[in-house]
């Protein structure tokens, strides 16, 4: 078993080998999506001449995953969608879409054909349901597919369909009966316009029930305003954070806590094999939960280095 609360610079394909059957509470991850962005790192996924072959690697690398978590444990997966020679018409002219990464006319991402055997242009390829099935063929069980709403999606020069404005996170289990927090991640249902005593014999049965009390605000110390709450609902509206030390895509923080709140207990440990610029570390370290991860860019292992040091010592003087 590798040290925990360490981020190996290392092919994934490689560090899972090392960790121990049932050693990990749950896997949160997002992999580079298929053909749109060179990272620059030999070895790298997301560059697969088909998306057949992206698929492949995917289904093994989360075979190794499904091998370390415990059997309780779950994989929280994000992936993001393309469609069939999309962006490719802006890679001889960086200066047409501005929006979004256009790679450089000599990057290998370049060299992948525009339009995959099978499908037509302007085709959705369906990347991340094409995973997700894979997975569960694989012996995963498929328990939920999250949307990701992003309130600031990034524009795009179409007229011809709506923006996209979402993504997938995808909730799989190893096993039938698996850990899952449903209270850690409650919403907020409704605020009931009435208040209550601390002493009043009925507070304790509505507060079993999901209900919970706060300050009035009104000055009264025995009075308390009715908080009712939910099931999270499968829709998550999270803004994009931009991280200028990073790659061009980074989990919000807010995005991935719920994903460590539910799948990993206090003092647990959570796996991220595509760590990037370290988000994943960071927020479970804020939680009071160990992490381990990979990755290939040792630029990107020092960026997550440098934040986790930070959070370190953020939540020590806390």
């Amino acid at each position: 078993m590798l040290e925990i609360n360490q981020i190996y610079c290392m092919d994934n394909r490689v560090g899972l080998k090392m960790l121990d059957d049932n050693s990990i509470n749950c896997c949160i991850t997002s992999p580079p999506y298929w053909g749109l962005r060179d990272y620059g790192i030999e070895g790298q996924i997301g560059l697969e001449r088909t998306p057949e072959e992206y698929v492949s690697k995917m289904v093994e690398i989360f075979r190794e995953v499904k091998r370390v978590l415990r059997d309780d444990g779950t994989l929280w997966l994000n992936l993001g969608d393309s469609y069939a020679g999309s962006g490719k018409g802006a890679w001889g002219n960086k200066e047409v879409q501005k929006e979004i990464y256009v790679p450089d006319k000599d990057s290998p991402q370049c060299k992948l054909k525009k339009v995959p055997q099978g499908l037509k242009p302007k085709d959705l390829v369906g990347i991340p349901w094409m995973v997700a099935f894979a997975l569960r063929a694989d012996g995963w069980y498929l328990r939920q597919d999250i949307i990701w709403h992003k309130p600031n999606a990034m524009p795009e020069s179409v007229t011809d369909r709506p923006t996209t404005a979402h993504e997938y996170i995808f909730l799989l289990s190893k096993s039938r009966k698996y850990y899952y927090d449903n209270e850690a991640i409650k919403e907020t249902a409704k605020y009931a316009n009435k208040t209550i005593s601390l002493g009043e014999k009925s507070f304790s049965k509505r507060q079993a029930k999901g209900v919970g009390v706060e300050p009035s605000g009104n000055g009264r110390s025995d009075n308390y305003t009715v908080k009712e709450y939910r099931n999270k609902r499968s829709v998550w509206t999270v803004a994009t954070q931009p991280f200028k030390e990073a790659h061009f895509a980074t989990f919000p923080e807010k995005l991935i806590e719920p994903c460590i709140l539910a799948g990993c207990p206090a003092g647990g440990i959570v796996l991220d094999p595509f760590m990037g610029a370290g988000t994943t570390a960071v927020v479970a370290w804020k939680h009071n939960r160990n992490y381990i991860g990979f990755e290939l860019n040792p630029d990107y292992v020092a960026i997550a280095e440098k934040r986790l040091a930070g959070t370190v010592q953020q939540v020590s003087v806390i």
